[in-house]
């Protein structure tokens, strides 16, 4: 079954332009035009990944990418006018993959779909692992932390992505170039800010010092270490 896609902007054109390189690509799509229906939409078409326009008529759209994010789990990648830094930051912050300024070449989103894609779940895999470490249990077919004081958070679909690159090679360097490989180039040349901001935002789930982590420590100039024991088991 091909992936489907959900496309939300408010300007029929990009959504003529979206819908027909993506089903000529062999995705199926869906388009709608106001947040409204979109979110009325969305549990029922489960979409793999959702392209969202910023500059919606009825809703903020960074409040539906940080809603689809944290409730939904969903694949998001931010489609917008909005091209300065603090945008793709503040974007890609609140829970997106990945950010495509207009205007856009159909091919390069396209490419993006497909990385995003490839770089998800395992292919053929209904069901992730669970991991478990210093006291935490990530859960990442429900995208929930839990600790064994009680304390408990949501991440998004993209801080679940490095929080598996982190916990798949722990005590071991993980370099910025291999975390830009490992993410498909998403945020372009916003790249180094947008994962410092991510880690960031992993550490104050995980109740780290910020001035002091234990866990994600940074490497300057190089990258990030993950410190401790991680145990996989089938959950």
């Amino acid at each position: 079954m091909s992936a489907m896609i959900a496309i939300l902007d408010d300007e029929p054109e990009i959504r003529r332009l979206l819908t027909a390189a993506l089903g000529t690509a062999g995705f199926e799509t869906e388009s709608f035009g106001r947040a409204k229906d979109f979110e009325h939409a969305i549990k029922r078409l489960q979409p793999d990944i959702c392209l969202v326009d910023l500059g919606l008529p009825d809703k903020n759209g960074l409040a539906v990418v940080h809603k689809l994010a944290l409730e939904q789990g969903a694949s998001v990648i931010i489609i917008s006018g909005r091209n300065q830094v603090q945008d793709r930051i503040t974007g890609l912050d609140l829970g997106a993959d990945d950010y495509i300024s207009k205007p856009f070449d159909p091919g390069e989103v396209v490419a993006r779909v497909r990385a995003l894609l490839r770089r998800g779940r395992p292919e053929n895999a209904e069901h992730l692992p669970v991991a478990e470490f210093q006291g935490w249990r990530a859960d990442f077919n429900t995208f929930s932390l839990r600790h064994e004081d009680g304390t408990q958070s949501k991440f998004s679909r993209a801080e679940s992505d490095l929080l598996r690159l982190f916990l798949s090679a722990p005590n071991r360097l993980i370099t910025r170039d291999q975390m830009q490989q490992s993410f498909g180039g998403a945020a372009g040349d916003s790249f180094d800010r947008a994962m410092d901001v991510r880690v960031s935002r992993l550490r104050q789930k995980l109740g780290e010092d910020p001035r002091n982590p234990r866990l994600i420590k940074t490497i300057y100039g190089a990258g990030y270490i993950f410190v401790g024991q991680v145990t996989w088991h089938d959950g």
